[in-house]
Formats: structure tokens, sequence, C-alpha cells
């Protein structure tokens, strides 16, 4: 589990096919020594076990299933990824639960300064639309975030986030452009209150 508060931003320096999938080294500012091999870590938003490390990097497997429904397909040699390590007994949960299971892929419509913050509009999939409300919240490439307005039209339903600079400056969002496909992941709580109501009501 996790909380959606990254701790470090990650670099791909290796990329390599394996039997079941594809093997990412991510370099990183983690003390790896306090790494276990089989932890796991949460890169943009995807939890993924740590199979290799050295002093400064970890190595990760992503397989087909992972490659295809998130954007980790796309990640290549120098990509940039919000790291998380997985929450311990104690810790203070200064986002919210996080599990590391993208939902589906969001796309970025408009991103606006306005003063010093960040205004990002993201178009959600329409399997997602029910689970996404105002003041709720949302995990995109691991970063818990507070949705600040939901818009439903003929064409989809676009979130509105409004970043803060300190959310800006270090995590990878100040690399986004329009166009470019997030990590979604839903608030779990909304995911058992739609499958609860979907129970009491079957079709």
């Amino acid at each position: 589990m996790f909380t959606g508060i990254i701790s470090d931003i990650g670099t791909i320096t290796a990329k390599a096919p394996v039997a079941s999938g594809t093997r990412f080294t991510i370099r990183t500012a983690y003390e790896t020594a306090t790494i276990a091999l089989g932890a796991s870590i949460a890169c943009s938003g995807i939890c993924l076990t740590v199979t290799e490390k050295t002093a400064d990097s970890f190595s990760v497997e992503a397989s087909p299933e992972t490659l295809s429904l998130t954007t980790a397909s796309a990640w290549q040699v120098g990509t940039k990824l919000n790291l998380e390590r997985a929450l311990k007994a104690g810790d203070e949960l200064g986002g919210h639960i996080v599990s590391g299971h993208v939902d589906g892929l969001g796309a970025i419509t408009q991103l606006l300064q306005e003063g010093d913050f960040w205004r990002l509009d993201v178009a959600v999939p329409p399997v997602l639309a029910p689970f996404v409300a105002a003041k709720g919240s949302i995990t995109m490439d691991g970063i818990s975030l507070t949705i600040n307005r939901v818009e439903d039209t003929a064409e989809g339903t676009i979130i509105s986030l409004m970043i803060i600079p300190h959310t800006w400056q270090n995590t990878t969002l100040h690399q986004r452009d329009n166009g470019d496909s997030v990590n979604l992941e839903i608030d779990m709580l909304a995911r058992y209150m739609q499958r609860m109501i979907a129970y009491q009501n079957p079709v």
C-alpha cells in the first residue's frame, strides 16, 4: 500500500526485454541498502517488485498486461518516474490509501498556470467516470491529488486539478504537456461503494 506522496524522482537508465515482459533499471536517491529484494515500489503509480539493485539503482519487471494497461509501454531510457516506497506501519498518511493498481489511462487536455498554481484538466475514460467526484481523491502517475471539478460532457468526462508549487516542482508534472497519457487510480472507497450499490441493485 502507498499514500500517493512522492518521495523521489527516478530516471530509467536501462530497458531490456525479458521472458516475463520488460525489465527497467531505475536510478534513485533512495538508500538502496534499505530496499529488500521483492519489495514493492510505486513507479509513476504502478506497483512493481524490486528484482535487482545496485548502490544507486533498482530493477523491476513489467508484465505484458502492465505494459498494455499503463504508460509503462512508453517508458524509455531517460524517462523520469515518480517513486514512492511501500507504506510501513506507523508512517504518516499524508495523501490517501493507494494500492498501486492502475485502473486506466487519462489524457491531459489542458495545462494552465494560474498565479503560483497550475490547473490540470484530464479526460477520464468512461469506465472510470462514475468513480470521480469534486473534492474526492484520485491518484495520477502515483500522486495523490484532490479533484476540484468534474464536468460531464457529450464528449466525455473531464476532471480539473489544482497543482500547488511544491507538487509541481517535486514530481514529474512539470515535464507534462497537453495530450500526454497519465496513469489513473480511483479512490478505493469509491470502488467499494460502487460495488455495494451494484450488488444491491442487480440488473
